[in-house]
């Protein structure tokens, strides 16, 4: 790897001093910042971390330190959301494949790689959303730390 290559590769979603609470203030939308308010509330219960902006849109809690096998490594939040556009972007860093009977209960939503998208909270399942995120936030534990 080329020293550009390995500069362009690193990590853009970083931790930093942004005001989460800033933040939160800019949405415009009040259903959407009273769902990502609730959402924090339910991620710091988890993880017993405080809130952290990852980029500009994130709100992370607690991170971990990764290595590839292509010796690109970095840090990244166990858990977080985003309120986009269109949706509330939840991010479930194991991925989906492992909660595929919990998808199926839980409401309202469509997934990525790692991210479960939502339009509000009232779309689904709560209590499933905190059992996936609890089961990912401990496997990432497990496997990182």
């Amino acid at each position: 790897m080329n020293l550009y290559t390995f500069i362009m590769a690193k990590n853009k979603t970083l931790p930093n001093e942004l005001s989460v609470d800033d933040f939160l203030n800019e949405i415009d939308d009040p259903q959407k910042k009273e769902d990502m308010h609730s959402l924090l509330s339910i991620m710091k219960k988890i993880t017993n971390k405080e809130a952290k902006m990852w980029g500009e849109s994130i709100v992370g809690f607690d991170q971990y330190h990764y290595v590839y096998e292509s010796g690109r490594e970095g840090d990244m939040f166990l858990t977080g959301c985003s309120p986009r556009k269109n949706n509330i972007s939840i991010y479930v860093i194991t991925g989906f494949d492992k909660y595929k009977s919990q998808l199926k209960k839980l409401g309202k939503h469509k997934v990525g790689k790692s991210c479960l998208y939502i339009k509000n909270l009232q779309d689904i399942d709560q209590d499933i959303l905190k059992e996936i995120v609890v089961d990912s936030v401990e496997r990432m534990k497990k496997k990182y730390k």
